[in-house]
């Protein structure tokens, strides 16, 4: 496979998870300001954190409120990891793939952005939720498009890598800034910390991640921190969480050629996770082991980068546009 190709297709797949889980995140706030009571509602300025984007923000709004945090993350083509910025570069990227990437894929992608490029400017909080679920739904058909009818080489590999590097960065941003205020503090009593509120918080959390059906299928207890942590962190069979991801990249670059160096930096995060004290984290130190997470991250995407795509990492970066 030529190295444009595989570019092309890794950065559709990323782009295009990072327009999914970033109209959860605004779906799943939008709904938890119903059932918080004002005092205690974390607000929209984690929403853009999360994106890793407050210098634009705040460059191009003076305040993180409601209509302008939105507007920002749905349809402000300023902002390249909006939806629409997001989903159009994804579709940018397949436009020029489109002779290996399946016909019906490729259809249902530009349907989606020409659907959401007309409809986001009409976007009210009476009809948010609707837009949001027609954006996740799209992006599934895209998906499973290409999950049913692409055959299993090295494309489908580049594509399963874009798609699972880009969900367990996600997850990682989530459970940092959304756990910020919710763990308790080194010396505190968990039980004593809790307020009626914060198991709803938590639910959050997991709805962000598609998350909370499958952690009362599997954990069967009540949805507390450490509990939360280790679910999304180190469960082995949801499709969501950090290990997971990381063992369908492995899974991916195994198939691949000059796979040694991306191969060593997911074997280190793997080890990083799995041997992580989940419960020493909900009380302390789980902020820098994100940090270090995400730098990991960015030692996989960089190794992927230079041994498949050819390309230095500060033009890359430039390039797409990458959340820093």
């Amino acid at each position: 496979m030529l190295s444009r190709v595989a570019k092309n297709i890794y950065w559709m797949a990323r782009y295009l998870e990072r327009t999914e889980d970033t109209a959860r995140l605004v779906s799943v706030n939008s709904q938890l300001f119903l059932d918080l009571p004002t005092r205690i509602r974390p607000g929209w300025e984690p929403l853009i954190t999360i994106m890793g984007r407050n210098q634009l923000f705040y460059e191009l709004y003076k305040e993180p409120n409601e209509d302008q945090v939105v507007n920002f993350l749905l349809g402000d083509v300023r902002n390249f990891s909006s939806i629409l910025g997001c989903l159009a570069q994804s579709r940018e990227n397949m436009r020029t793939s489109r002779d290996i990437i399946p016909r019906e894929a490729w259809e249902q992608t530009n349907n989606l952005y020409l659907l959401v490029k007309s409809e986001v400017t009409q976007v009210t909080k009476r009809n948010r939720y609707d837009f949001l679920k027609q954006v996740i739904l799209g992006c599934q058909q895209i998906t499973g498009i290409a999950t049913g009818t692409m055959s299993r080489d090295s494309t489908y590999d580049f594509l399963r890598m874009g798609s699972y590097l880009e969900r367990a960065d996600m997850t990682s941003r989530i459970v940092d800034v959304r756990s910020a205020n919710l763990l308790p503090k080194h010396g505190e009593d968990s039980n004593l910390h809790l307020s009626p509120f914060d198991n709803i918080q938590w639910m959050s959390v997991l709805k962000s991640l598609t998350a909370y059906q499958m952690y009362r299928q599997h954990v069967r207890l009540r949805v507390k921190g450490a509990d939360v942590l280790r679910f999304l962190l180190q469960d082995t069979e949801f499709p969501r969480s950090v290990f997971f991801c990381l063992g369908v990249v492995e899974n991916c670059l195994s198939g691949l050629p000059k796979n040694d160096l991306p191969l060593r930096a997911i074997a280190r995060l793997q080890r990083q996770v799995q041997t992580a004290n989940v419960r020493e984290l909900a009380y302390q130190g789980l902020h820098k082991f994100i940090d270090d997470l995400q730098i990991g991250f960015g030692t996989v995407h960089e190794h992927i980068a230079i041994s498949y795509f050819g390309e230095v990492m500060a033009q890359q970066q430039q390039q797409q546009q990458r959340i820093t």
